[in-house]
């Protein structure tokens, strides 16, 4: 691919890194939920399995009212999957308390271009800790 389409995609992929953690540093679900498809999947933090906007709307707004929540994103990986699909994976970084232990989880997502606009369609968290050992 040439340079220049992985740079499109890499801006793509950190624009929505930004509008995301400034969201959720606001605990703003509609804001959060607007990032998605309506056709959104979305695997958080705990079991439950949430479908389309308002689905991600309703995981946000159940969330605790922390403090002091942020999220920072590294080792970002993205690959134009197809004309209008990109696959992200990384590690993402919660910060909700002062003075607690973050939250460090694996994250994927799969964004599509829906209505002209960029949209996470697949969102999944897991633990970083091993579950199997090798």
């Amino acid at each position: 691919m040439a340079s220049s389409g992985r740079s499109a995609t890499d801006g793509v992929v950190s624009g929505i890194m930004g509008q995301w953690a400034t969201a959720f540093s606001k605990l703003d679900a509609k804001a959060l939920a607007s990032l998605y498809s309506r056709n959104a999947f979305f695997f958080g933090s705990n079991p439950t399995f949430y479908r389309g906007n308002d689905g991600v709307a309703a995981y946000f707004e159940g969330l605790p009212r922390w403090q002091s929540p942020s999220v920072q994103f590294t080792d970002v990986r993205t690959a134009h999957a197809a004309a209008d699909e990109i696959n992200v994976a990384g590690t993402a970084t919660f910060a909700v308390e002062r003075d607690a232990e973050p939250l460090v989880v694996k994250i994927t997502w799969v964004i599509v271009r829906e209505d002209g606009d960029w949209k996470i369609v697949s969102h999944h968290v897991s633990s970083k800790t091993p579950l199997i050992a090798q």
